[in-house]
């Protein structure tokens, strides 16, 4: 069959852009196939044309991703392909009325560096984390000792300061090596029934006593009906995203402020739900909007109550977890009046 003038330009610009482009019917057959994706999936130089994909991967993962495109319309899948040095693509495929299109990407070296920075990340970490024990005992200890003596308010201060400065080192280091096994997808996901309310309620409940302490009014508003809450995930995980974006809001919200936390179904797509976090601190600028979830970014100190910006790790970890939940997590704010961060997530 040949190929129309939109499809002929489909393969030129894949070409192009140093992607495979495939061209599978009903039978999971190839009918068409690009330059690079011959010379990355055939070397050898025998045509892929008229061979399944089956017998193209030799991995039963590319099947399961075609029954997802089926239902979905588009599915992606990473497999790793070929003998030593075994290489990793990257599959996306789209539905069409007569089979599909199969876009792929060689990302065996960025797989390898990311393996690179995983390994360095998790030996730093491990390096760390024993001097910074220490730094913490030997702060506590002085401490004591200086309870009741007569010193300088100074050096007092210093103590106090030396204190907080390696619990926030030794929350930098966990963070970091918690969002690399993340990323890295050592971290696996539970896919148990959860009452998305009980998580709200609970990350709440443990920042009520911060609340308090910042003078800001923390309440929340979840459905009566459980039915409209009941997600499917790992509660302790999601847990975490509710207690790092609550905190952040109590955090930058003023004394006397309110944090208000809600959870309904969405209005534009009914089997899923949108939680919302509230703040009314001095908000985001719209240049920052973006780049809040990127590792490490900061947005400014002084916008703190107590002038500190946290590890910038927080809302990079609670993106990869959402995610992986096949949810999203968005913010808005107008500056100097407050931020809500949005987060939506399909319902069991």
């Amino acid at each position: 069959m040949s190929l129309t003038a939109d499809e002929s330009l489909a393969f030129r610009i894949a070409d192009l852009a140093d992607a495979g482009l495939l061209r599978v019917d009903h039978w999971r057959v190839i009918r068409e196939a690009n330059s690079v994706a011959e010379r990355l999936l055939a070397p050898r130089g025998r045509s892929l044309v008229g061979r399944t994909l089956l017998e193209t991967f030799v991995d039963h993962h590319v099947t399961e991703m075609l029954d997802e495109m089926l239902t979905a319309g588009v599915a992606r899948r990473e497999v790793t392909f070929g003998s030593e040095p075994r290489r990793t693509f990257e599959l996306q495929a789209l539905r069409r009325t007569d089979g599909a299109w199969i876009v792929l990407r060689d990302v065996s070296e960025l797989q390898r560096l990311r393996r690179i920075r995983t390994e360095f990340v998790d030996n730093l970490s491990h390096e760390l984390r024993t001097p910074l024990t220490n730094l913490r005992l030997l702060a506590e200890t002085l401490a004591m000792e200086l309870e009741g003596a007569e010193v300088s308010p100074h050096i007092r201060d210093s103590v106090e300061r030396i204190d907080g400065e390696t619990d926030h080192l030794a929350q930098m280091v966990n963070e970091l090596l918690d969002l690399a096994r993340i990323e890295q997808g050592d971290v696996p996901m539970r896919r148990d029934p959860v009452d998305f309310g009980e998580v709200v309620s609970s990350a709440v409940n443990r920042l009520q006593p911060f609340a308090d302490r910042q003078q800001v009014r923390l309440s929340y508003n979840l459905p009566e009906s459980t039915d409209d809450r009941a997600v499917s995930g790992d509660e302790e995980r999601l847990e975490q995203v509710f207690v790092n974006l609550v905190h952040n809001a109590i955090k930058f919200s003023p004394a006397d402020g309110d944090v208000l936390v809600s959870v309904s179904r969405s209005t534009q797509e009914p089997a899923k739900i949108v939680t919302t976090v509230t703040d009314s601190g001095p908000g985001i600028p719209r240049r920052s909007l973006e780049r809040v979830f990127e590792r490490f970014y900061k947005v400014d100190r002084a916008r703190a109550r107590d002038g500190s910006s946290g590890t910038g790790l927080g809302l990079s970890i609670a993106r990869h977890i959402v995610e992986a939940h096949g949810g999203r997590i968005w913010v808005d704010s107008v500056e100097g009046k407050g931020a809500t961060f949005f987060i939506e997530l399909p319902l069991a």
